[in-house]
Order: structure tokens, then C-alpha cells, then sequence
């Protein structure tokens, strides 16, 4: 059976009204006598009427629908992110719409055509690990259409961002493992076109110079953050002549990862070798060996700042701002 959608103009012959007075009290205009916008939305409510996207864009050029790009929704990090996106968007009037890239370029590409098509008023994006040129993201901006990126950000391309001192935290993190005694210290990274991989292995240089440790390019590894590539790092680590004494891995996940690697050569994670990652996520309270300490990196309120940015660049348009804006978010080390 073919569902009929109520319209403005129901409603108005219903009421014996103009269709203007119906739109205005739609949108709580106080124009119109509260006893006539009751009246309305009391109709409304019992026609099951719903906005029309079409007619709305049509009147304010405008969606009210926000797409936001992420590698996984599957990951703990970028669900809390999620989380914050949303109660910022919800709050603000606006609808979200989630693709992910799968840490793939062209899947990447494919989702931000989409967005276009779709008329987003915005776009909130974090980088496929696969991706080493932008010009599908700058597309985005010629389109008109109002770009933030959050977490994993692009190298060398002037945008709005909203990322973590990441490097302040790796240097944190290596600070913490020699304060447990140990000087042989890995590096299990991600892909090295990520500038969040580039600020992880700074702070981890930074470290391991600062307190006179020697290093080695044999001990950093590079991942593409899947579960089969990390785990052959780690038994290239596993198998030097010198194997790491701890290591710091680019997430939890890539933690849990090595870890089983660990476990399968029969060596007790945290014991015979230690951990230390990023992300902090709450999935590791319920493990039997989490990392010893872990870099919160506030996912949620990422999401929440970089929301905030991209509406304010949506409903400001005509404002002087500043060409591109970079928000940088502290991090702390959760030791468990």
C-alpha cells in the first residue's frame, strides 16, 4: 500500500489557515499566536507529517545534514567519537550520515562523491589509512562545502583540524617505560603516510634521545594497522638478535595484536615484554593483560570540537575567521 505523506498544505486547509501561518508556526516563529502554533504542531503530531529535505534546501539552501568519514565505526575510538559528533549535530539541529573508508582510498573517494550528491552542509572526516593525496578532500572544499578533519589529519595541507598532541604523548609514554626499567624500547607504528604516525615516532625519537637510550631502525615498524601485518612486525621484532624489552604500540588494537603474537612464542605479555599504546579504550578493563598504560586521547571530545567547528563555519559563512583553524587536544597517560 502506497504510504501518503501529509503536507504543509493539508494541514492548512484542515486548520483554514494560510500555508505561510502553518510554515512559520512549524518552525515556532513567534509571529504567530502560541494558541495557533499549538494548533498546528497538535495537527501535525496526528497527520504524522515530516519535513520535506527537498523543500527545506529549496527555502534555505541548506540540508541540515552533516556526513562524517572514518575509517571503522567497529573501532571503540571512532564510535566514542561518533558519540560526541552526534550530541553536538542533534543538539545543534542537524542530521548525521556515517561512511567508512575501511582504511581504503577509493572507498574513501567514493563516500565524499556520495556526500556531495547528497548535498551535505558539511563534512567531518578522518584519514584512510591508505590515503596519500588529498585531492578528493579538496574537492570537497570547491564544491563549497565546509571540511573538518578530527584525529587522523592530513600532512602538509593547510585545513580545519581537531587532533591530539600526539607526539607529547608518545614522549610520555616512552618516559614511563624506562622509569620501569627497561632500555631496549620498539616502535610498533602505523602506516607512514599518516602525520599522527610522523608525531609518534617524534615523541618516541625525542624520548629515547632525551634519556641516552640507544635506537635502531630495526626497531621501529611500520603497520598498515591490520591484524595480519602487525602481527608479522611484531615477529620480525620477536625474532632480532635483541628483542625489545617494551613497546609502544600506535592504538590498543595494534597492542592486542602483538600481544597474541607474544603469547603464541610462549612469552607473557606485560612480563616478558611490555606495552604501551594509544587510545585507551574502555574494551581493555576487561582483559586479563591490557596494556600496562595507555594515551587517552578523548575520542568523544574530539568529535564534540571538531562539530562545534564545522557548525560554526556552516552558520558563519559570511564571517571573518580565520582561513583554516587547528584545535589541539591535550592527552594523559592512563597507567592501568
Amino acid at each position: 500500500m502506497q504510504r501518503h505523506q501529509a503536507t504543509i498544505k493539508e494541514i492548512a486547509q484542515k486548520l483554514g489557515v494560510s500555508i505561510s501561518t502553518v510554515s512559520r508556526a512549524l518552525q515556532n516563529n513567534t509571529r504567530i499566536g502560541l494558541r495557533t502554533r499549538e494548533r498546528v504542531w497538535e495537527l501535525a503530531k496526528t497527520m504524522h507529517y515530516v519535513p520535506n529535505p527537498a523543500a527545506i534546501f529549496l527555502k534555505k539552501n541548506r540540508t541540515y545534514t552533516i556526513g562524517v568519514l572514518l575509517p571503522y565505526l567497529q573501532e571503540e575510538f571512532f564510535s566514542m567519537a561518533i558519540s560526541g559528533i552526534e550530541d553536538v549535530a542533534l543538539e545543534k539541529g542537524y542530521n548525521v550520515v556515517v561512511s567508512q573508508s575501511r582504511d581504503k582510498f577509493d572507498r574513501e573517494e567514493k563516500a565524499l562523491k556520495s556526500f556531495l550528491s547528497s548535498r551535505v552542509d558539511g563534512v567531518i572526516a578522518s584519514v584512510a589509512a591508505e590515503t596519500n593525496n588529498y585531492s578528493h578532500f579538496k574537492e570537497v572544499e570547491h564544491f563549497g562545502t565546509p571540511l573538518v578533519f578530527f584525529d587522523r589529519v592530513p600532512r602538509n595541507l593547510e585545513a580545519n583540524k581537531v587532533r591530539c598532541s600526539i607526539t607529547d604523548g608518545a614522549f610520555e609514554a616512552i618516559e614511563y617505560l624506562i622509569n620501569s626499567g627497561v632500555k631496549r624500547i620498539a616502535l610498533l607504528n602505523g602506516p607512514s603516510n599518516l602525520e599522527v604516525c610522523d608525531e609518534r615516532l617524534n615523541g618516541y625519537l625525542t624520548a629515547i634521545k632525551k634519556f641516552n637510550l640507544e635506537t635502531s631502525p630495526k626497531y621501529i615498524k611500520s603497520t598498515d594497522l591490520s591484524k595480519d601485518d602487525t602481527m608479522v612486525k611484531m615477529e620480525e621484532l620477536l625474532a632480532l638478535p635483541e628483542p625489545p624489552e617494551a613497546i609502544l604500540t600506535f592504538n590498543d588494537y595494534l597492542a592486542l595484536y602483538a600481544m597474541q603474537v607474544c603469547k603464541q612464542k610462549g612469552l607473557v605479555p606485560n612480563k616478558d615484554i611490555l606495552f604501551v599504546s594509544f587510545a585507551n579504550l574502555p574494551m581493555t578493563f576487561y582483559l586479563d593483560n591490557p596494556p600496562l598504560a595507555s594515551v587517552e586521547q578523548f575520542a568523544y571530545n574530539m568529535g564534540i570540537k571538531a562539530t562545534e567547528l564545522l557548525i560554526n563555519i556552516i552558520e558563519n559563512p559570511s564571517e571573518e575567521m580565520p582561513p583554516y583553524q587547528e584545535i589541539v587536544m591535550g592527552t594523559k597517560l592512563i597507567v592501568h
